[in-house]
């Protein structure tokens, strides 16, 4: 059986930064297994290649939920990235942090060391921001973070409008203060999408001490007693098993990371017992707290067929100058995110911290943009930042290559859905401003604004996720009955193993994901390398920490 150091599990914003920065001591030996494939196609690397992945099985999981009550009995759809980066090599590769709040919150629940200014270093280490030089931004991380090359002028009339509904312009969201909107900014180096994979992976895949093995599905978590000893995976349809000198870590994100536990006999008897798997440990909050942001979109048709995308000949015909403009100055409509606006606002004048996301689009958005529309037009999804339902993730069955059954519990809280109707009306307010009017076209989904159960009606019959679940293997105390890690990330009750991921996040931050799935990484990374500072490359010296 081979031997490693390390087992990472997910190639994803996560699973890079732990392997390349666990790699870089060159006496230790670190395995990433991912199931899916290579980071290496056009569609990743370009970042219009979001629009044709999103919507489809292209490098995307593209998991269902279950039916949601609270949508009217809609199944959701819910992206994951499928390749080496995650669904950092997917996404619409916005930097957003969240807010001071939300780590803050983590560590008054008991998460000694994770509040706002003990994570701030971690982001600073991750990021090479090219535009903002102060004490909240770093320079010379492997993460690069750029303005947009050719924004629409689109982007404009959105700012525009947005201080019409009196939400300012904003410097920089991830700075002093959220409240505020801008232009977004992105993980792209010189117009290039720069996932996880992209600046972490990549530069170090010489590395004989770091073994990459892609389109290997992790089937469990090999125990002796309470201690974790290695990984049994598949790969071109053969099992095989690797052990573990030192730790196994679970960076399989919000859905993949609980699957796997229950798989290895980590969760609640009873949960285990529908499938027949052996437990190792009673853990019952595994696959618990599910939290994920639900998002409402405003789309239109736009008169400037210059400055939107769209489904048309004059498209074909403008992507047709733009593929040479982007191959040889990397800049262009090919270079866009297509959400190139941002802003965090209140739903309520008496709250203190902005519970909403707007995300301006330039482009027509519907059902993840698996609904096509014949038309150019712009979008604006409102997210509810901090919602109350909370959802499950369970095991379909014991097969590792079944999906798990994805519960968010989408409006389940009463008080949900109150705020996203507060919200519906601030981002209606906001695309109806005058700043759009000698462009603005039809709306698709035209409700009577003045009708709360017809706006109600509009939410559940067409919001779903903004893509952030987490939660799912939530970081706390030992006396917390649904935590699953400490506060250093190791799983509660064994030995050798971790989950490092969006999964341990106790609270749903208000923000995007993946930049603080990156922080964790990091933060979590210096913690182990301290740990086993002072070992020889001989000694086996699997511990629990904490």
């Amino acid at each position: 059986m081979e031997s490693y150091d390390y087992i990472i599990v997910g190639g994803g914003s996560a699973g890079c930064v732990l392997a390349s920065r666990l790699s870089e001591d060159p006496k230790v030996t670190v395995c990433l297994l991912e199931a899916g494939g290579k980071d290496n196609s056009a569609f990743i690397q370009t970042p219009v290649g979001t629009v044709a992945m999103l919507p489809t099985k292209l490098h995307n999981w593209g998991f269902e939920t279950v039916p949601q009550t609270g949508l009217n009995g809609r199944k959701g759809y819910q992206p994951r990235g499928k390749a080496l980066g995650g669904s950092s090599s997917i996404n619409a590769m916005m930097y957003s942090r969240g807010h001071r709040y939300d780590y803050d919150l983590w560590a008054s629940l008991g998460n000694t060391g994770w509040s706002y200014d003990e994570c701030l270093p971690y982001f600073k280490k991750a990021e090479n921001n090219e535009v903002h030089h102060n004490e909240y931004h770093g320079q010379g991380g492997p993460l690069n973070v750029a303005d947009l090359r050719s924004p629409s002028k689109l982007v404009e009339r959105y700012l525009s409008a947005c201080e019409s509904i009196g939400v300012p312009r904003s410097a920089d969201i991830n700075g002093a203060q959220q409240f505020g909107a801008t232009y977004t900014q992105v993980t792209q180096r010189d117009g290039e999408r720069c996932s996880a994979a992209k600046a972490y992976l990549t530069p170090h895949l010489s590395r004989t001490n770091l073994t990459v093995l892609t389109k290997a599905t992790t089937h469990k978590v090999l125990f002796e007693g309470k201690r974790a000893i290695g990984v049994e995976y598949g790969l071109k349809g053969k099992r095989f098993q690797i052990k573990c000198n030192r730790e196994v870590i679970l960076s399989a994100g919000a859905f993949g990371s609980p699957q796997i536990l229950l798989l290895s006999g980590i969760g609640a008897k009873a949960d285990l017992d529908k499938h027949n798997i052996e437990q190792v440990h009673e853990l019952p909050g595994v696959g618990e707290n599910l939290q994920d942001h639900i998002d409402l979109v405003h789309s239109y048709k736009c008169l400037d067929k210059r400055e939107s995308f769209g489904v048309s000949l004059r498209m074909v015909s403008e992507m047709g100058k733009a593929l040479p403009q982007w191959m040889n100055q990397r800049s262009g409509k090919m270079s866009s995110n297509f959400a190139e606006g941002i802003g965090f606002l209140y739903s309520d004048d008496n709250i203190d911290v902005p519970d909403l996301e707007f995300v301006f689009v330039v482009g027509v958005v519907d059902d993840h943009a698996r609904k096509i529309h014949l038309s150019h037009g712009y979008s604006s999804h409102v997210t509810l930042l901090r919602p109350k339902s909370k959802g499950t993730v369970k095991l379909k069955s014991a097969n590792p290559y079944d999906a798990p059954l994805i519960d968010p519990a989408f409006l389940n809280h009463p008080d949900d859905i109150g705020i996203m109707i507060k919200a519906w009306k601030k981002q209606h307010q906001m695309m109806e401003s005058q700043a759009f009017d000698d462009v603005r076209g039809e709306n698709f989904y035209p409700v009577d604004a003045d009708d709360d159960h017809a706006i109600e009606q509009d939410i559940r019959n067409r919001a779903d996720t903004q893509y952030h679940p987490v939660g799912t293997c939530k970081m706390g105390t030992a006396d917390d009955p649904l935590a699953v890690v400490d506060k250093d990330l190791v799983v509660h009750g064994v030995e050798g193993l971790r989950v490092v991921d969006a999964s341990i996040m106790p609270t749903l931050i208000g923000g995007n994901t993946n930049a603080p799935t990156i922080m964790i990484a990091e933060k979590i990374s210096d913690q182990i390398k301290s740990q086993y500072a002072g070992y020889s490359e001989s000694e086996t010296t699997i511990s629990k920490v904490g």
